[in-house]
C-alpha cells in the first residue's frame, strides 16, 4: 500500500477577476500532520474547499487523487463519505442543541424511523472520551467555552469515521492552555492513524507539531519541507511565505514621544447578572499620549469585559463603581456612540460578527463610524465618501482593486485593515485593539504593527489586548496583567518576559 493518502495535481481555481489557485500541487502522506501555511489570500482555504467538495468538481481544474483513486466531489457530503472531514475556523455547531445532538447532526443513529437516543448518548460518550473532553453529552452546546467546542467538532469528525481531517486555524480563538491541549490531541489522533492537514498562522505551533510544511504564496506552491528529516524553523517558513527575510517580526519605533496621562480608569467594577457575580474588581489603569499599553491575561481574566465597559457597551452587566477620565475630565459613557464622540474607538476581537458589515463594501465599512464628516448639509456626499475610502485604502495598503469590493471577499488581514481604517477615519484619541492580529498571517501582522506604530507616533494612544504573549511583549511600552477580573501587576515593556507575565496572569508563584 502506498504511503501517499492524497495528491492534488495542478489545481487551478478562479473567481471573477482573481485567480485564487494556479497549478497547485499538494501531496500528503498517510498518518502525518501536514501544515499548510501562507499569507492571507495565498489560497490555503480555497485549496481545502476544493478538496472537501465545497468548491465542487467542475468549478476548478486539476485532479484530486485520494487513496489512489481520482475523486470527483460534488458536495461536502461526498468528501465525508470518502473519509475526509473539514473543520472550518467558524465552527459549525448549533448552540441550542446538546453536545450529543451536535456530534451526530446530519448522520443520526436511527432505530427504525426514530432517533435512538440511548445509543446516541452512548456513542457520544465514546467520542468525547477519545478527544479527552469530560462533559455530559446532554450539555447544551451554548454552555461550552470555545476550547471545548473545538473538541466537540473533532469528535463530530471522528463520528463520521474521518481518515483525513482538515483543520482551518484550529487554535486561532484559543488561549495558550487550550491550544496546547488541542495540539496534544492531534498528536494522539496521528498515533491512532488519522491523517491531519492543519492550516495555521501560529508558526510557533507549526514548527512544534508539523511532520511536513507546505507553503503557498499568491495561489502557487512554493515548497514542501520535511520536518522529520531536518527541523523546519520559523525563519524558513516566513522567508518562503513572504518572499523575503524578516529579521524583526515587531517593527521598531524610530522615536517614542510618550506624553502626559491621556486616559485613566480608577477603581472600575462591574457585575454580570447572567453569571450572578462581579466580573471586574476595582480595576485601575492609566494610558499616556503616544503610548501602547498591553493588556495581558488568560481567557476569562476580564480583558474584553473591561474594554467593552470602557467603550460604553455593557451587554448583560452593569458598572458598580469607579470612574473614567479623559484629559482629566470625568466621563459618563452609556453607549458606544458617546464613547466615539469622546474620542474612544474599539476594534473588536471578532471582526466578522461585530467589527464589519460583511455584505457591504469597503467604502461603506470605512466611513460608517463617522458619517457626520461626510455631510454636506443634510446629505452624505458619496463623492467624498469614495475619496476618503480610497485615501485610507492607499495609506494602509488594503489589497483590493476597488473600495466598492464587498468586505466578505477580502482576506482576513485585509478585513482587519478595513476595521482599522474605519477607526482612523473616526479620529479617536484612544484606540482599544482587542486581538488585533487574530487569524492573520505574519506579513499582514507586520503591516498592522507598523500601522500601530504610525498611529501612536501621531499622538494617538492604544490599549492592546492580545492572547499572544510575544506580541504583547514585542509591541507594548507598558503591560497590565489581569487575573479573575483584577489587575495583578504592571510590567514595563523592556522588563517583560513570558515567565513574569504568566506569573501575574495566574496570580501564583511560578518556579
Amino acid at each position: 500500500m502506498s504511503d501517499i493518502i492524497l495528491e492534488m495535481r495542478n489545481i487551478s481555481k478562479s473567481f471573477p477577476g482573481v485567480k485564487a489557485l494556479d497549478n497547485v500541487n499538494f501531496t500528503v502522506k498517510t498518518g502525518e500532520i501536514h501544515c499548510l501555511v501562507g499569507e492571507n489570500g495565498a489560497g490555503k482555504s480555497t485549496l481545502m474547499k476544493v478538496l472537501s467538495g465545497i468548491h465542487k468538481y467542475g468549478s476548478y481544474e486539476g485532479d484530486i487523487i485520494y487513496n489512489g483513486e481520482v475523486m470527483r466531489f460534488h458536495s461536502i457530503r461526498d468528501s465525508e463519505n470518502a473519509g475526509i472531514s473539514i473543520i472550518n475556523q467558524e465552527l459549525a455547531l448549533i448552540p441550542e442543541l446538546s453536545v450529543a445532538e451536535n456530534i451526530f447532526f446530519g448522520h443520526e443513529i436511527m432505530k427504525g424511523r426514530l432517533v435512538d437516543w440511548n445509543e446516541t448518548i452512548k456513542q457520544a460518550e465514546k467520542y468525547l472520551e477519545r478527544v479527552r473532553l469530560k462533559i455530559n453529552p446532554r450539555t447544551p452546546m451554548r454552555e461550552l467555552r470555545v476550547g471545548s467546542q473545538q473538541l466537540v467538532e473533532i469528535a463530530k469528525s471522528l463520528s463520521k469515521h474521518a481518515r483525513l481531517m482538515i483543520l482551518d486555524e484550529p487554535t486561532s480563538s484559543l488561549n495558550e492552555e487550550d491550544s496546547e491541549n488541542l495540539l496534544n490531541l492531534l498528536r494522539d489522533l496521528k498515533r491512532q492513524g488519522v491523517t491531519i492537514i492543519m492550516i495555521s498562522h501560529r508558526l510557533k505551533e507549526v514548527v512544534q507539531i508539523a511532520d511536513t510544511v507546505t507553503v503557498l504564496r499568491d495561489g502557487s506552491t512554493i515548497c514542501s519541507m520535511d520536518a522529520r528529516e531536518t527541523p523546519v524553523t520559523m525563519n524558513q517558513i516566513i522567508r518562503n511565505m513572504v518572499g523575503r527575510d524578516m529579521a524583526n517580526i515587531y517593527p521598531e519605533r524610530r522615536e517614542k514621544n510618550i506624553g502626559e496621562v491621556l486616559f485613566s480608569v480608577k477603581d472600575w467594577s462591574a457585575y454580570d447578572h447572567k453569571l450572578n457575580r462581579e466580573i471586574l474588581h476595582n480595576v485601575s489603569i492609566e494610558v499616556r499620549r503616544g503610548e501602547i499599553v498591553g493588556l495581558a491575561g488568560l481567557m476569562g481574566a476580564g480583558r474584553t469585559e473591561l474594554a467593552l465597559s470602557i467603550f460604553g457597551n455593557t451587554p448583560g452587566y452593569r458598572i458598580t463603581g469607579g470612574k473614567l477620565t479623559m484629559d482629566g475630565q470625568e466621563l459618563s459613557l452609556d453607549s458606544p456612540r458617546q464613547a466615539i464622540q469622546h474620542g474612544i474607538g474599539y476594534a473588536t476581537e471578532d471582526r466578522k460578527r461585530n467589527g464589519l458589515i460583511l455584505i457591504q463594501s469597503i467604502k461603506f465599512n470605512t466611513t460608517f463610524a463617522n458619517l457626520e464628516a461626510l455631510l454636506k448639509g443634510l446629505v452624505i456626499s458619496e463623492n467624498e465618501e469614495v475619496v476618503q475610502a480610497n485615501r485610507l485604502k492607499e495609506s494602509i495598503n488594503i489589497k483590493t482593486p476597488s473600495v466598492q469590493q464587498t468586505v466578505l471577499n477580502l482576506s482576513g488581514g485585509n478585513q482587519q485593515k478595513v476595521v482599522l481604517s474605519k477607526w482612523i477615519f473616526a479620529h479617536p484619541r484612544l484606540m482599544i485593539l482587542d486581538e488585533p492580529t487574530r487569524g492573520i498571517d505574519v506579513g499582514a501582522k507586520y503591516e498592522i504593527y507598523s500601522l500601530m506604530n504610525e498611529m501612536v507616533s501621531k499622538g494617538m494612544s492604544i490599549i492592546m489586548i492580545s492572547s499572544e504573549l510575544p506580541e504583547v511583549i514585542g509591541m507594548s511600552d507598558r503591560i497590565y496583567v489581569m487575573c479573575e477580573g483584577r489587575i495583578t501587576g504592571e510590567v514595563s515593556g523592556a522588563d517583560a518576559t513570558e515567565h513574569n507575565i504568566m506569573q501575574l496572569a495566574t496570580d501564583t508563584e511560578v518556579v
